[in-house]
């Protein structure tokens, strides 16, 4: 198969009504902080057990299209002893694979953070691929206050997103493209809609700069919602300044949007979704690629017992099944009972 139809299939997979993207590539110290909320020391042993325990739910390749997995998880055995890259394609699911390093402070801008990770990239993919992986992620991360992200951060993000896609695509790996803009902080809505406007242009500049493909990768943003420390907006409210948005500067080529869930509760990111999709046909594609909001209900009915497998597994299917029906704007809260 040549690279073109590998990316065109593998987007063709990830891209399905009704399904979205599982992102359950925490690092080490996040999903410490996870683990610890339910009572869990982090270890390997116990990573294994949680992730291997979720991606062998039953029916979950119903609602979910594709996982992003953390390094050591690409390499891990499920419990079953089958590689989880293996697993998850029994299930009908396409694993993907998270290739940053992380973020730092952005040097000579303060408040401000790029991602590192590209040195070798080129080498990691082809290692990662031959492991299974058929798509990766990057995330960029913009701080947002009345000054920030300064145009330093903004472009420097853009052009790091975009050598990260040009590689993945040489290769025949479909990029997850991730600009997050954090959802801390005091802000409006409307100041939360200028900041993603102006990022997201730019990493369109950046990726048409580096001659990415548009047709095989997959935008995964943030929805336009107000800082956490500012009064909640309605589903209605944030599903009308995220269209509005990605409207003015998402290309109709781009395939799908999976949105990051980014510090909204389970029910919050579900309704959210839910109504963006009540809007309408789009030019893309609208579903999920959410990890704490897909993932904690698993994590407290697991809680470390491998005991609790059968409600761990009943816990991730409804927030899978009911995030499928967002995709499709069919959810309703009375679905949660």
């Amino acid at each position: 198969m040549s690279i073109q139809a590998e990316l065109h299939a593998t987007v063709q997979a990830l891209v399905q009504p009704g399904k979205g993207i599982l992102a359950a590539d925490e690092s080490h110290p996040t999903i410490a902080k996870r683990f610890k909320a339910v009572g869990v020391e982090s270890t390997e042993d116990k990573r294994q057990e949680y992730r291997s325990l979720i991606f062998s739910t039953p029916g979950l390749g119903e609602f979910i299209s594709g996982v992003i997995l953390f390094e050591e998880t690409l390499g891990q055995n499920s419990l079953e002893r089958v590689t989880i890259p293996d697993l998850l394609k029994s299930q009908g699911i396409v694993p993907g694979i998270k290739v940053d390093k992380g973020k730092k402070p952005l040097v000579n801008a303060l408040g401000d953070e790029i991602t590192y990770g590209l040195d070798g990239l080129d080498d990691r993919l082809e290692i990662y691929k031959n492991q299974g992986a058929r798509f990766a992620k990057w995330r960029a991360v913009y701080n947002i206050s009345d000054t920030l992200p300064s145009r330093q951060a903004v472009e420097a993000n853009a052009e790091m997103l975009a050598r990260y896609a040009a590689l993945c695509q040489a290769i025949g790996v479909v990029p997850i493209v991730e600009p997050e803009v954090l959802i801390d902080g005091d802000h409006t809505i409307g100041r939360s809609a200028e900041v993603n406007e102006i990022v997201i242009a730019e990493v369109f500049n950046a990726l048409r700069r580096h001659r990415v493909q548009l047709e095989t990768i997959i935008l995964k943003p943030s929805m336009v919602t107000p800082g956490k420390e500012c009064a909640k907006a309605l589903p209605e409210d944030v599903a009308e300044a995220t269209l509005r948005v990605f409207r003015r500067v998402v290309p109709a080529a781009v395939p799908g949007i999976n949105f990051l869930s980014g510090g909204q509760t389970p029910e919050e990111a579900t309704l959210n979704l839910n109504a963006m999709n009540s809007f309408g046909q789009q030019p893309w594609y609208l579903s999920f690629s959410y990890g704490r909001a897909l993932q904690e209900p698993a994590q407290k009915a697991w809680a470390g017992n491998l005991n609790n497998r059968s409600q761990t597994q009943a816990a991730m299917l409804k927030r899978a099944r009911l995030n499928g029906a967002a995709a499709q704007g069919l959810y309703t809260p009375g679905m949660e009972s």
